[in-house]
């Protein structure tokens, strides 16, 4: 059976139905920092079980004060690690962390070092620059992991 985990970043308050839309039917949300206000969080519990880490722009908000800066999902036997500034991945990971999810870039990324996938969702909110309004898509069977980045259509 295959697990569907949805990747969502710098919504920066904003939470764009066409996103909701892209995640609905996950099993497993994972919101990568930078969310910007307590009801992105309501929402997205809405669909699923959520991962969530504190972004560099939610470190003065006091709701936010309980959000980690880090956190591991556990699928069966497979780990993923998150947290939102890649520089913030530590050099040595836990032997089962098979991805790392991260934000903060608002790029949209994925690659593979050292046999982990590294993926970055993009950002979901306000545009920034001329990057794309982006989530991503985890999809797990077993230990087997495959990413998918949804450029959203506004």
């Amino acid at each position: 059976m295959t697990v569907r985990v949805g990747l969502i970043s710098d919504t920066h308050s904003l939470l764009r139905p066409q996103a909701l839309e892209a995640l609905r039917g996950c099993d497993y949300l994972i919101h990568g920092g930078d969310i910007g206000k307590p009801e992105i969080l309501d929402a997205l519990k809405q669909i699923a079980p959520l991962t969530v880490v504190r972004g560099n722009n939610d470190s003065d908000d006091a709701w936010a004060a309980d959000v980690p800066f880090d956190a591991v999902l556990r699928i069966g036997a497979l780990a993923i690690y998150v947290t939102h500034i890649l520089a913030d991945v530590p050099e040595t990971l836990a032997p089962e962390v098979s991805v790392v999810v991260t934000g903060h870039s608002h790029k949209p990324l994925q690659q593979t070092r050292h046999g982990v996938l590294f993926i970055n969702p993009g950002s979901a909110g306000p545009r920034r620059f001329r990057l794309p309004v982006t989530v991503g898509v985890l999809h797990i069977d077993g230990l087997d992991v495959r990413g998918e980045l949804i450029e959203l259509k506004l």
